[in-house]
């Protein structure tokens, strides 16, 4: 038994897949018989080490009479078959002392054997470098009249994979930096009317990454490859894998209407997972808990439970997922448990949010009894409540499609009436929250429209930008309104996916004309203030498309092989991760353009000063009095055609009563215009008369008594 064992897992590497150090080994199991058996496997556990030339084995099973068998192997690898083999384990070349005959109660064996070299030599080099090998092997146990026994299938792996910790660190890691930088935006900014933060932001980043993981759950037979890359970024809508959380919410089901038996955390973290197509997997718990039990031991076989070994403890029961169920129980949270964990984690940011600012505040609070804090910290001081229900509601946005999708989901596939209860008041109330700002919004425009004729204030007006910003900043003027179909985008995304778990065609179908209509609009409007806004949002709804499109070729009904679907999947990650480090590479960017280039409104704040100053100054300039200088008495003179003419006055009432904001040329016009009034610039007939006479102009002369005749009686 152990030497076709051998030979399975050798055909079986044949084919291009692997997982760690030269290291073969099976994946879960499943029954794959359709009818009943007398003979049932609890656990299939084989390993081969390249280095050492050893299997490692763990087998054991049940028989419910002793009898007779033959064995057919079939190895499969991206759905081609590539090794068939049928043996007897009674002949003396295939000996199988456990299975000649198959004893009638439970037996089992596990141990190492060395191989020849024979064999192992026939394994290609690259079977052990590539990640997550597609392939399967299966074991049929036959009765010496045909009749079909016992079916085992086992997924096969070299250790290998594109499920990595450190991808889903680097996301985060991503995600924070792009927050980072977006707060030191806003910080620089001072909240000023009309600032837009640079792109990528922290919103566009999360939603990138809930992107790629509702990407991995339709109802699609997706290439094992893709399947591990997609898991990576679930942390991104809220899926988080604690085992205490876990066991807290079956705890929570237990007590209001939920079934434990097949949906719960130790019964999946015990399970093997079968996909649509037939591939099975183990948990991430289940995997660790399968390397713990396989140490280096020498054979053991028992026969009807007399040796330890043989104990159920590590007996599997295979389980059939797909869709939405099958990327939340690899991560070994239970289909039923979905929402609850969600709303879990989202109360637990709220908190750390909540506490966070009141901290701050309370900080704020003890610095101004010993000393003066920064002008800038007075808005927090002040208005910390408007800034913490702002910062729920951005969080609110960022979640609302995720959220849609996972009350929808808890509403078709959850068994806990509570649960149910919890996921439509909290989607009841996020829709509504939304619905209420798009009231204000939208009510504040209409006034605008009837007061000034457009909707400019939204922009300009500082209680109003404070209020309400969040939906619109980064859109032009003209587009301020493209937040409420953001809102009916992200909502239609999630309602589409969870209502049409296990119909992948018309899940990928729905997705990819809402993609497509997203994508239009955005072409059409080019709503963003910035280029680089425009341009980079138009490339990530592109790659959207494109993902949507290429798990299209993942759809089972298509008939499309399964080696060009795994040709599709690798494609399908080379895009999304280059333009994830497109967009980390863009956040870096931005955070020294931050750190380094001067504020622009700061920059536009202060010239509106200057200017304002200078005004001020030419302004007090004029209204010094200007003392009058005679000039010879002419008879007749006549007007000079060198004389100013009126436009330095006009220029002068202009400028008091227009805007502020001048050029130097036009300011050292209007000064030196000015200048020139005392002399001939203004005149008048009775100012020529005056000029004649020696005395001043009217608009120059001093005030003076009137002279009642008393000088006459002085001299005298």
């Amino acid at each position: 038994m152990w030497r076709t064992s051998v030979v399975v897992l050798v055909s079986l590497v044949l084919l291009p897949s692997t997982l760690a150090a030269d290291i073969l080994k099976t994946s879960g199991f499943s029954n794959c018989n359709n009818g009943t058996s007398t003979i049932k496997v609890n656990n299939v556990d084989i390993s081969f080490d390249r280095a050492t030339n050893e299997i490692q084995f763990d087998v054991s099973g049940t028989s419910t009479k002793s009898q007779n068998v033959t064995a057919e192997l079939v190895v499969t690898a991206y759905g081609v078959q590539i090794y068939k083999k049928d043996f007897d384990p009674c002949d003396d070349s295939t000996k199988v002392d456990q299975l000649c005959p198959v004893p009638a109660g439970t037996f089992g064996a596990n141990g190492t054997q060395e191989i020849p070299s024979e064999y192992t030599s026939l394994i290609p080099s690259i079977a052990y470098s590539l990640p997550d090998l597609d392939g399967s092997a299966q074991m049929i146990l036959k009765a010496k009249d045909g009749q079909e026994l016992a079916c085992i299938r086992s997924g096969v792996t070299n250790g290998k994979t594109v499920e990595v910790p450190a991808v889903s660190y680097v996301a985060a890691a991503v995600a924070a930096a792009a927050l980072a930088v977006s707060l030191i935006g806003a910080a620089a900014t001072g909240a000023h009317p009309g600032s837009s933060s640079s792109s990528p932001g922290f919103s566009e980043v999360i939603w990138w990454f809930q992107g790629m993981a509702m990407n991995g759950m339709h109802s699609v037979p997706y290439p094992a490859i893709y399947r591990s890359f997609s898991k990576n970024f679930g942390f991104s809508t809220g899926l988080v894998s604690w085992a205490g959380l876990q066991k807290s919410i079956d705890s929570f089901r237990s007590h209001t209407g939920g079934n434990l038996t097949d949906a719960s955390y130790e019964y999946l973290r015990n399970s093997t997972l079968v996909f649509s197509d037939g591939s099975t997997a183990q948990t991430t718990t289940g995997i660790a808990k399968r390397a713990a039990s396989l140490l280096l031991r020498d054979i053991d076989t028992s026969i009807n439970g007399t040796s330890s070994d043989s104990s159920d403890d590590n007996s599997q029961e295979s389980h059939l997922v797909q869709g939405i169920q099958a990327y939340v129980e690899q991560l070994t949270i239970p289909e039923t448990n979905t929402f609850m964990t969600v709303l879990l984690i989202f109360a637990i940011v709220v908190a750390a949010i909540v506490v966070g600012i009141l901290l701050f505040k309370v900080i704020l609070e003890a610095w101004s009894l010993f000393g003066q804090f920064p002008k800038s910290l007075t808005t927090f001081r002040k208005e910390y409540w408007r800034i913490m229900a702002q910062t729920i509601t951005s969080l609110i946005m960022l979640l609302y499609g995720v959220w849609t999708l996972y009350c929808v989901f808890q509403f078709t596939h959850g068994d806990s009436w509570a649960a149910k209860v919890l996921a439509g008041v909290t989607l009841g109330s996020f829709t509504a929250i939304l619905l209420f700002y798009t009231w204000r919004i939208w009510s504040v425009v209409r006034k605008l429209k009837k007061l000034e004729g457009d909707a400019s204030a939204l922009y300009e007006n500082k209680e109003t930008w404070k209020k309400y910003k969040i939906f619109y900043e980064n859109y032009k003027r003209q587009y301020w309104w493209l937040f409420i179909p953001a809102i009916v985008y992200m909502f239609a995304k999630g309602c589409v996916l969870a209502a049409g778990t296990g119909h992948g065609l018309v899940q990928t179908i729905g997705q990819l004309i809402i993609e497509a209509l997203m994508l239009i609009l955005l072409l059409w409007s080019r709503p963003y203030n910035r280029k680089s806004g425009n341009w980079i949002n138009i490339i990530i709804q592109v790659v959207r498309v494109l993902s949507v499109i290429c798990i299209l070729v993942f759809v089972e009904e298509l008939g499309i092989a399964q080696t060009t679907k795994t040709i599709t999947g690798v494609v399908l990650i080379a895009v999304q991760s280059g333009l994830t480090a497109i967009l980390a590479l863009l956040i870096v960017i931005n955070s020294i353009i931050t750190c380094c280039k001067e504020n622009p409104h700061r920059k536009r704040r202060k010239a509106a000063e200057k200017n304002l100053s200078r005004d001020l100054e030419g302004d007090a300039f004029l209204m010094q009095p200007t003392p009058y200088k005679t000039s010879p008495p002419r008879r007749g003179r006549l007007r000079s055609d060198s004389a100013p003419s009126y436009e330095p006055v006009r220029a002068q009432a202009l400028a008091r009563s227009g805007p502020r904001f001048h050029n130097d040329s036009q300011e050292e016009i209007l000064v030196k215009g000015a200048a020139g009034m005392g002399h001939s610039g203004y005149r008048s007939v009775s100012q020529d008369r005056s000029e004649a006479d020696g005395s001043p102009p009217p608009l120059m002369r001093e005030p003076r008594l009137p002279d009642l005749g008393f000088e006459q009686y002085r001299h005298k």
